[in-house]
């Protein structure tokens, strides 16, 4: 079969995937709502245990020394984190193969019912165990929302809508930092696992599958083949470029979230230490809202390709402005903060729209999920030597600008990707 194709140069509304055009406003809303929720909750997963740490290792080991103490915390972190990549990569499978509404029902209750089960852990290895299996969960939620939201909206919505859902995930971050100044106890605090989980039994009645992904299994049917596998050799090149440009953003992304609040502390004085850690992280949380919010509109303004350049060029040349030139906090540091995490938050909402647009529907789910996630390999590798990482690169700051070198590699993969030439598509 002669794949159709399309010019990718063209306003967006041209290089769009072909949508089930034949449901209801108010059905997409509802499909938009379910994602949206089972993101933010996933969000609020993800964070419950970064904030809630220091007390669920102290409840757990007793009297364990300090040392005892963070390698238990980098071990679940990182186990989480692990959890994520394999969870993005075997939901995508399932998700081309069983369904883009079921595949969302079950990752969302499975992050939610072991969410739950952390609640009632009685050691530190039965949640790292928990914690893989929602870190499992929460991956497949970011790949099989992305998917169902993308073949359900039109063409002119898809890219406002996905920026939309984009902003679910640090608010989630958001409202998890609310938790943990209104709720003391850990054991409570996950039992917000509930939410998603009823959540995921009503979806379970309600959402329906995408005409576009039911077509591509007809067809495949009709004309007696089976489904591409996702490694063939005409997926290679797209398959590497999306994985290299996802996961320089992650990675990018990653080193600036977690390191910027410790290395403020040390242009800070005494005093105000932990004032500036706060505000640093609340800066990059709410940048990126605004940026993820704003993202759809940005993108069909001034088009797919050119907005992730933009993001990748602009990440890169604040971050050489801020960690390597900065010598104390100023007003000026915090703002050039705040422009960085607006184009980070830009880049997630155009990378949501931007990774499945270079692969049909067949392999679409399975190939949205294993560029989304083969970067998080690196990053749960490096979360286990954190603290002689940073030593080695010669503090804080050093670090973020050594590692901001990777946004350098995603602008390359980005203008060499076949997005601007004829990509691919499943016939309709």
């Amino acid at each position: 079969m002669k794949p159709s194709t399309i010019l990718t140069d063209q306003p967006l509304h041209r290089a769009s995937l072909p949508v089930d055009l034949s449901g209801a406003q108010s059905k997409r809303w509802w499909i938009f709502l379910v994602c949206f929720i089972s993101t933010l909750f996933g969000g609020v997963s993800s964070m419950l245990m970064s904030v809630y740490l220091p007390v669920v290792a102290r409840d757990l080991l007793g009297t364990a020394g300090e040392e005892k103490l963070n390698a238990v915390g980098a071990a679940i972190n990182a186990l989480f984190i692990l959890g994520w990549m394999f969870g993005g990569m075997t939901w995508g499978f399932i998700g081309d193969r069983a369904g883009r509404a079921r595949s969302v029902v079950l990752s969302t209750a499975t992050y939610a019912l072991f969410t739950l089960m952390t609640a009632w852990s009685p050691s530190w290895m039965l949640v790292s165990i928990f914690r893989f299996m929602a870190g499992f969960g929460i991956g497949g939620v970011l790949v099989t929302t992305t998917i169902l939201v993308t073949e359900y909206y039109p063409a002119k919505k898809r890219a406002v809508a996905l920026g939309m859902l984009s902003v679910a995930i640090p608010l989630g971050f958001f409202v998890a930092g609310a938790v943990n100044n209104l709720v003391s106890d850990w054991h409570k605090a996950f039992l917000l696992g509930v939410v998603p989980l009823v959540l995921s039994l009503v979806a379970l009645f309600t959402l329906s599958e995408p005409a576009e992904w039911k077509k591509a299994g007809m067809r495949l049917q009709y004309e007696q083949r089976d489904r591409s596998s996702l490694f063939d050799s005409v997926y290679r090149r797209d398959l590497f470029d999306g994985s290299l440009i996802f996961g320089s953003m992650l990675i990018g992304l990653w080193a600036i979230f977690s390191w910027a609040p410790t290395w403020a502390q040390g242009l800070a004085v005494p005093s105000g230490a932990q004032q500036s850690r706060g505000l640093t992280l609340m800066i990059l949380a709410l940048g990126g809202l605004g940026g993820s919010f704003f993202s759809g509109w940005i993108v069909n303004a001034i088009g797919l390709k050119r907005t992730m350049m933009l993001c990748f060029s602009v990440c890169f040349l604040l971050s050489f402005t801020i960690f390597r030139l900065s010598v104390s906090l100023k007003m000026p540091v915090y703002i050039e903060l705040a422009i960085l995490a607006f184009f980070f938050g830009i880049s997630q909402g155009a990378l949501a729209l931007y990774i499945p647009l270079l692969f049909p529907t067949e392999v679409k789910a399975a190939a949205t999920g294993f560029c989304f996630n083969v970067g998080r390999l690196f990053t749960g590798t490096v979360v286990f030597f954190i603290g002689a990482l940073v030593f080695w690169l010669g503090g804080y700051g050093h670090a973020i600008f050594i590692f901001s070198f990777v946004f350098l590699i995603g602008l390359a993969a980005t203008w060499r990707t076949r997005l601007s030439e004829e990509v691919p598509m499943a016939n309709t």
